[in-house]
């Protein structure tokens, strides 16, 4: 495959970009603070060929298991940082590289410039021998920025991932790579080519972001990652998956077997995702949800739905109070799940909480509102 001159960027022992191998990696979907579940977790990923493994952080008894999980695995570490960018100078001695988000830079230290925090991870990385990952998404981008573009989520990554790369330029840090995700495949190929070609010479990181359950999660990703690769954007790649603890290291194998067909040349004929049907979309289990129940609960709301493939609606089944508010803010009916109870959305727009027990009652009455709804809209 022909590729984008993008420079290096090590991270623990493999390198990005600068015609490196593509990387594959994966996320940790355990507690971080159950130390053994992440090790084998983590240990798992890598046997299955990952090159990066990716654990997330929110308190300081994270951090603590993170330096255990450190000393037990053989893996290259990310960690995510969550809303606190603050804990980057805690977590830094133990990974290789620290993945932040720019749209969660203003929840702390509202009054600080983005700048300041920018210089301040830039530093702790700099300080302990860290790469950065600069993670667009498209549900969290930061209020300002979004409002600079209605109605344009590409536009808004794209905005958000060039500033970030201008501000850690002049910072003289450039280990960095960058990634834009959303659901939709198609928003995926058009932030990244756009981004490319602005940006040719920064790592990108691929992925689409809550592509849901297998086969469809798959589709919908080998979509994205052939439409990239084969023009020579891209440098490493998380297949994102909703799975089962226990077959979380599928992610990898898949990855690795996507990326074997682009190079043989065994493209496949990928359906089109023009919005004309039923859209599912599930985040990656993730140490972030909180309860386990969601993986279930992503699975029923497919079969239950099955009735409605023909109405082009999105509903959008989220794990975690982290990105469940903002990217559910897009989908017709929208869950994020919490420890026992879910909430249900029309668009931004809270019905209410429901138990795992309840939900999927009350989002079939929702969904079959909408359908009517739209029915007599075409009378």
């Amino acid at each position: 495959m022909k590729r984008n001159p993008t420079r290096p960027v090590r991270v623990g022992g493999v390198t990005l970009g600068a015609q490196h191998p593509v990387a594959v990696q994966s996320m940790c979907a355990t507690r971080t603070q159950d130390v053994d579940a992440t090790v084998e977790q983590a240990e798992a990923i890598r046997q299955a060929g990952g090159h990066i493994v990716r654990v997330a952080v929110d308190s300081a008894r994270d951090v603590q298991a993170l330096a255990e999980v450190r000393r037990q695995t053989r893996a290259n570490l990310v960690v995510d940082l969550q809303e606190n960018y603050r804990l980057a100078s805690e977590v830094a001695p133990h990974v290789d590289k620290v993945r932040y988000n720019p749209g969660h830079l203003y929840h702390h230290e509202k009054d600080k410039p983005v700048a300041e925090k920018v210089r301040f991870l830039a530093d702790v990385a700099r300080e302990h021998d860290c790469a950065l990952r600069v993670g667009v998404n498209c549900g969290s981008v930061d209020p300002a920025t979004k409002a600079r573009h209605p109605q344009d989520d590409v536009s808004a990554m794209v905005e958000s991932a060039l500033l970030h790369c201008r501000l850690l330029d002049d910072l003289g840090f450039h280990r960095y790579v960058v990634s834009l995700k959303d659901s939709h495949p198609r928003k995926v190929i058009d932030a990244n080519l756009r981004f490319a070609a602005a940006r040719p010479d920064v790592p990108l990181h691929l992925g689409v972001t809550e592509a849901g359950i297998p086969p469809e999660g798959i589709v919908k990703t080998r979509v994205a990652f052939e439409q990239l690769l084969s023009r020579g954007v891209g440098d490493t790649l998380r297949v994102s998956l909703t799975l089962p603890n226990p077959r979380k290291h599928e992610e990898i194998t898949v990855g690795l077997g996507i990326l074997a067909d682009i190079a043989a040349g065994r493209f496949r004929s990928v359906p089109v995702f023009d919005d004309d049907k039923l859209n599912i979309i599930s985040c990656p289990s993730c140490s972030r949800v909180e309860n386990e129940r969601f993986v279930e609960l992503a699975g029923a709301v497919k079969e239950m739905a099955r009735y409605a493939e023909e109405h082009a609606l999105t509903i959008a089944v989220m794990g975690c109070r982290v990105n469940g508010p903002g990217e559910t803010d897009d989908a017709d009916l929208g869950l994020w799940c919490g420890p026992t109870h879910v909430n249900l959305k029309r668009k931004t727009v809270t019905v209410g909480a429901f138990t795992y027990d309840e939900i999927l009652m009350r989002l079939k009455r929702e969904l079959d509102a909408l359908i009517d709804a739209r029915a007599a809209a075409t009378r």
